[in-house]
């Protein structure tokens, strides 16, 4: 009895040993197709480069430099397209565009963050002097330097925006703008038209601007401001000179 169990368990143990080198086997062959799918896929990845590196071999140098310049101009353009929307999600987001756009001149952009196609005479006219005023600086490039809201009535948000124009000699002349902003039915943020603001909320802009003037940001502004001035005595007549 005992060597007919013992018989039993070597039985037992062969099969076992069997199953395994089986197994062992089995997984040697589908390691080396593994090898030879991943070889044969390297080499026609090899090959296509190959093959395509030889059709640019044969191309004429004229049509390989075109070629370069059209991908150098699509960029170009892909990039000016993303560069020139207008966001309307904020109030900051749309007073800091309208900043960009009157010290850059783009009065296409100007109007669009005011939400209309067409300006009317007041507009136009704010428009006009807004973007002569800022030619007269001739700056190299804009660098706004805080954003925020000075006040908010329902819809209406009364904006701050502290900005550097930064000048060809490479100073930078402190500048400060406010605008009131709407949020319309859409969900969007617009800078409010003149013909949109009323006396009512000229007369409440004046007296929250009255208290932002004690602000430490407004102080600051001032004193940067000052700074400018005392180190460019006359600059403002200079200014004003060119906008005659």
């Amino acid at each position: 009895m005992d060597r007919e169990k013992a018989a039993t368990n070597v039985r037992k143990r062969s099969s076992a040993s069997g199953a395994h080198a089986k197994a062992a086997a089995a997984k040697k062959r589908q390691q080396a197709r593994h090898k030879n799918t991943a070889k044969g896929r390297s080499s026609r990845r090899t090959s296509g480069r190959a093959d395509i590196a030889a059709v640019f071999a044969r191309l004429p140098k004229k049509v390989l430099a075109a070629a370069a310049v059209l991908i150098v101009l699509i960029i170009v353009i892909v990039f000016a397209a993303r560069g020139c929307g207008v966001s309307h999600k904020t109030p900051e987001k749309v007073v800091r565009t309208l900043v960009e756009a009157y010290t850059s001149g783009s009065e296409s952009k100007a109007k669009k963050c005011y939400g209309v196609s067409k300006a009317d005479d007041n507009l136009q006219q704010e428009m006009d002097a807004t973007v002569n005023y800022y030619k007269a600086f001739a700056a190299d490039k804009t660098e706004i330097t805080q954003c925020g809201q000075i006040y908010q009535n329902g819809k209406i948000t009364y904006m701050y925006v502290i900005y550097d124009l930064v000048l060809k000699n490479g100073q930078s002349y402190p500048c400060i703008s406010t605008y009131m902003v709407q949020k319309k039915d859409d969900g969007k943020y617009y800078v409010m038209t003149p013909s949109e603001i009323t006396d009512d909320m000229s007369k409440q802009a004046a007296t929250k601007y009255a208290e932002f003037m004690n602000t430490q940001v407004y102080k600051d502004y001032t004193t940067a401001y000052d700074k400018f001035i005392k180190k460019n005595p006359g600059y403002e007549e200079q200014i004003a000179a060119k906008l005659k």
